[in-house]
């Protein structure tokens, strides 16, 4: 293990590294930035090679590559010795090498304290197996951006004598970052829910979330000033702090612009923990969250811990820490800390809000020109000085004719609220203006009230619904998804990992603000409850509300039913009739999850979706036989025991959507003796994301004729392809993102013959492209970045119909003779393909 992991060479290496930076040449600074580097990892890595524990072969070959690095970087030291000041030959090639490679440092440069999670996981494996399956599937994606940081150490030692002067300036960005960037991969420790939106949704997004600080500018100062005066008063550390305010008023907004700023973050020298609550959270994963955080820093330290919409204070009185040096500021409807210590959002002035509306409605912050004043001031009064009714009515205004926006205030003033608090008010106006709806896109809006707060929802989710549910084409919902994001009533996410250059529709998530879905929810659940069309539940309860109970003697009308519960047992349900529904969305925490008897009687069923959201895999019992599953199109599992699979089992012949995300397959998809296509032989789409037992596909899946896209992401153990791919006729789309054990690509791809779009970025193994890539005649996009491809095939300059390829900045140059031969080929790199905001 010491030979493995190289602590003599990385001793070696800083001493060289020294020397270099002891001579008067320009390098110097960044020479002695690189060997204290180094230095400082040595504990850790010595922490690594001291614990007892033998590590797994992959990451014993991650270490082997970061001691080869260290060896480069001694040999590299060595030529730069022996290098004369005025050889101008190196100087020219050292300033070439830079130009090409200066964003790509930039990068790299951010990784170093992937170094020391390494070894915190380690010893975190050695001390804890409870939780070690969690762990390891987030330590397989560090693992892959643990060789970026090797690979941008060894870069930068090769431009060690230019441009040190801009280097430099990125090292001090880097230090104020790498606070910051510890506390986020802390929440590996924080149990599966929170790894999944880690890793999954990258916690940290492209959001129009920092777009909406922008649009909530106004106002949005002097809040944010009193809080930190509060925050950086020195004998109020330690404290409970608070933000309040009624729903919609940018409570969040305000707490991530605090979490966002620099003071803030120079106060508490990065060290700031964001956590969304919500109304029915799971305390005991937030609690070990919170804990990771506050225990991950040896030294003595300021640290921020922000709590966001949190409703009660059972739920405070568990997530408080009165640990030495750490604030707590709570984000709550309610008034939990003390009243001195509170900031309450106030709503907007009459000038605030304009601006505000203006934003929305004409994307300016004050009414146009020849615009009719009279009627946005209006609109405006009967918004109240709310942020959110603002956005949300300006947005259903927007490019709307005159006489529009005349009906739209006589629809505003004839809404009169159950009683006169703002909250009853807001609802009655965005109410009046989901009449700008068109039926199709209200029903698709009031649908969304179907899942959990403060989650992000996959847009591939949403899409299979409405397409099942409202007979929408796939291309229609994502339309309708874009309109209702248009008018503020919900919000895209980008995963930013992916760059700015592609946006593929496995990349979005959805999320919706806390009273938009209050919204949905109050629309859905008027009237009779056996007489809806949904069946909702507001928050995660026990069991299934006593007033489905009480009604159960009758057959229910709804469509969609949406259950969000704990365990379940077999006598925690009860029998219900729903012969009309065609969607179940299943909620739950439970290790064990007893399924609903009923799910055997809903034979319209057309798209059952199960997410289990607590900190291990879940069996499900009582699976349902597919014979009762004769409509089913389809399937969703997250997190949970995939059921088992045969070919003696009745046969899913309606089944177009399979997905299976962070779930263990077990054998399902590892034994070769299954036919899938008798199975499931009208299948479409397979996705498999983050399911890291799974090692291949059996090779039956090529029977299926239908199968047009298959998507394998971030499956660390999936090595091989199947070799009858050519039987494909219909598959378009191939994503292999992030299985980084693949090696290689079988010849027979390339006779796939409508393949439009291939993904092999992150595939840290592979190393090359089949050499028959030129025959895929409709191919237009492929993504290669951050994989070893070091060639592209000759036979690429056949590649008539590509469009677009994505790659990193150094394999750019190998695309320059397809260039030449495919007029309008577009090939580019990304800035980055990673955010800090995990």
């Amino acid at each position: 293990m010491a030979e493995l992991i190289g602590g003599e060479v990385m001793t070696e290496a800083a001493k060289q590294l020294l020397a270099v930076s002891s001579k008067a040449w320009r390098g110097k600074d960044t020479a002695s930035n690189l060997a204290a580097m180094i230095t400082d990892l040595q504990p850790t890595i010595s922490e690594i090679r001291n614990s007892g524990v033998t590590l797994p072969p992959h990451r014993q070959a991650q270490l082997g590559m970061f001691s080869e690095t260290l060896e480069k970087c001694k040999k590299l030291a060595d030529k730069v010795l022996g290098c004369t000041r005025w050889n101008m030959v190196s100087q020219v090639y050292y300033v070439n090498k830079m130009e090409g490679l200066e964003k790509q440092i930039s990068r790299f440069l951010r990784w170093q304290i992937l170094a020391h999670t390494l070894a915190e996981v380690h010893l975190l494996r050695a001390e804890s197996h409870a939780r070690f399956n969690k762990i390891d599937r987030s330590l397989d994606s560090l693992d892959v951006q643990m060789t970026d940081v090797l690979s941008g150490v060894h870069h930068l030692q090769a431009t060690s004598e230019v441009r040190f002067d801009r280097i430099d300036r990125n090292f001090d960005r880097v230090s104020e970052m790498l606070g910051t960037f510890e506390v986020r991969l802390d929440s590996i420790r924080g149990g599966g829910e929170l790894i999944r939106d880690g890793l999954r949704t990258a916690e940290a997004t492209m959001m129009q979330e920092e777009d909406d600080v922008g649009d909530f500018r106004v106002g949005l100062d002097l809040g944010k000033r009193m809080v930190k005066e509060l925050l950086f008063k020195p004998e109020d550390e330690g404290k409970l702090f608070g933000i309040s305010g009624m729903s919609g008023s940018g409570k969040t907004t305000l707490a991530r612009d605090i979490m966002q700023d620099q003071e803030v973050q120079g106060h508490f020298e990065n060290q700031i923990l964001f956590l969304t609550v919500s109304q029915s959270p799971i305390l005991e994963v937030l609690r070990s969250h919170i804990w990771a955080f506050l225990t991950s820093c040896t030294r003595q330290t300021r640290k921020l811990v922000i709590l966001d919409d949190v409703w009660t204070r059972k739920s405070l009185d568990q997530l408080f820490f009165k640990t030495p040096g750490t604030t707590t500021l709570v984000v709550s409807r309610s008034k939990f800390a003390d009243p001195k210590a509170t900031h309450h959002v106030e709503l907007l002035n009459e000038d605030e809000a304009t601006s505000l509306f203006c934003l929305s409605a004409f994307d300016q912050k004050s009414i146009p020109s020849g615009f009719n004043i009279k009627l946005v001031k209006q609109i405006v009064e009967e918004c109240k000085g709310l942020p959110l009714a603002l956005k949300v009515i300006g947005g259903s205004l927007k490019d709307q004719p005159e006489i529009y926006w005349q009906g739209a205030v006589k629809r505003l003033s004839r809404g009169e609220p159950a009683d006169e608090t703002h909250e009853s008010r807001v609802f009655s106006q965005m109410e009046a203006t989901l009449e700008t709806l068109d039926l199709k896109t209200r029903e698709c809006f009031l649908d969304l009230g179907a899942f959990p707060e403060d989650k992000k929802i996959p847009l591939d989710v949403i899409i299979n619904i409405w397409v099942e549910l409202h007979d929408l084409e796939e291309e229609t919902a994502f339309a309708v998804l874009v309109d209702l994001s248009d008018k503020n009533l919900l919000t895209l996410v980008k995963d930013p990992r992916l760059g700015t250059l592609y946006t593929g529709y496995y990349d979005i998530f959805v999320m919706q603000h806390d009273v938009i879905r209050d919204l949905t929810i109050h629309l859905s659940n008027r009237g009779d409850v056996s007489r809806r069309v949904r069946l909702l539940m507001p928050k995660r309860e026990l069991g299934l509300p006593r007033e489905w109970e009480r009604n159960s003697d009758e057959p229910f009308n709804a469509q969609i039913v949406s259950i969000h519960t704990g365990d379940m047992t077999e006598t925690d349900w009860f029998d219900m009739e729903l012969p009309k529904a065609e969607v179940l969305i299943l909620n739950f925490t439970s290790d064990n999850y007893v399924m609903p008897p009923f799910i055997s009687k809903m034979r319209r069923l057309r798209a059952l979706v199960i997410i289990n959201n607590g900190m291990s895999f879940a069996h499900l019992s009582d699976f349902p036989s597919f014979t009762s599953l004769a409509k089913l199109r389809s399937l969703w599992l997250e997190m949970v025991h995939v059921p088992e699979l045969s070919n003696s089992m009745v046969p899913l012949k309606s089944l177009c959507k399979l997905s299976l995300i962070f779930c263990k397959v077990n054998s399902s998809f590892n034994q070769r003796a299954l036919d899938m296509a008798e199975v499931f032989p009208n299948l479409s789409g397979l996705t498999i994301d983050h399911c890291d037992d799974l090692v291949e596909l059996p090779p039956t899946i090529c029977g299926i004729a239908s199968v047009n896209s298959i998507s394998i992401t971030n499956c660390p153990g999936f090595v091989e392809l199947p070799k009858n791919l050519s039987k494909l006729k219909s598959l378009e789309l191939l994503r292999l993102y992030a299985c980084r054990e693949l090696e290689s690509l079988p010849e027979e791809i390339c006779e796939v013959p409508s393949l439009k779009y291939l993904d092999v970025s992150q595939c840290m193994s592979l190393s090359s492209l089949p050499e028959e890539l030129g025959k895929l005649s409709k191919l237009e996009k492929i993504d290669m970045r951050e994989c070893s491809v070091s060639s592209v095939p000759s036979s690429a300059v056949s590649l008539t119909s590509l469009r677009h390829v994505i790659c990193d900045e150094e394999s750019l140059c190998m695309w320059e003779e397809v260039k030449k031969a495919v007029p309008g080929l577009l090939v580019e790199a990304p800035d980055t393909c990673l955010s800090m905001d995990w």
